[in-house]
This record gives structure tokens, sequence and C-alpha cells, in this order.
């Protein structure tokens, strides 16, 4: 998952940037439209860092998981990955 860590690491730093922005704009009475179009930035930046983290996590602690014999360590992990999506989708 290291080669993804750049770019998701630069898409908190970005959703941070964004949120100092929004609270900035909400304290200063901007117009609503653009702190809801700022909002909706921030939240595409954490979609998109979650999409990431998934599929290194799918990749790597996975697959790994899923390669061994043992069914107590496969079942873990598939329902890790399912509590995790049910979070993802609330």
């Amino acid at each position: 998952m290291a080669q993804n860590n750049d770019s998701i690491l630069l898409n908190f730093k970005k959703a941070s940037s964004h949120l100092n922005k929004l609270t900035q704009m909400l304290q200063n009475g901007e117009y609503c439209v653009d702190i809801m179009q700022q909002n909706l930035a921030v939240i595409g930046l954490l979609k998109s860092a979650h999409q990431m983290l998934m599929e290194g996590h799918l990749n790597s602690c996975f697959k790994n998981a899923m390669s061994t014999a043992s069914e107590t360590k496969k079942q873990q992990m598939i329902d890790e990955i399912l509590k995790v999506s049910k979070f993802a989708n609330k």
C-alpha cells in the first residue's frame, strides 16, 4: 500500500486545507452555495482517499489473509471489510 501513501496523504492535506477554509467562510458569513461547494470538495477528497486506502488494503493485507490456511483469519478479514463498507455507505 505504500505506493499510494503519497496520494492519500496529499488528499488528506488538501481536505484539511479546505476544512480550514470552510470554517473561515462560515465565520465570515459567506454565501451558502459557496460553502456547500467547498464542503463537497472535502467530501470528494475524503472519498477518493478512502477508495485508495481500500484498494491498498485489498491488494495487500486482504490478499495475504486470503492466501493463509487459517479460516479464522480469513473470516476476520472479511468481517473487517464488511464493517468498513457499511460505515462508508452511511
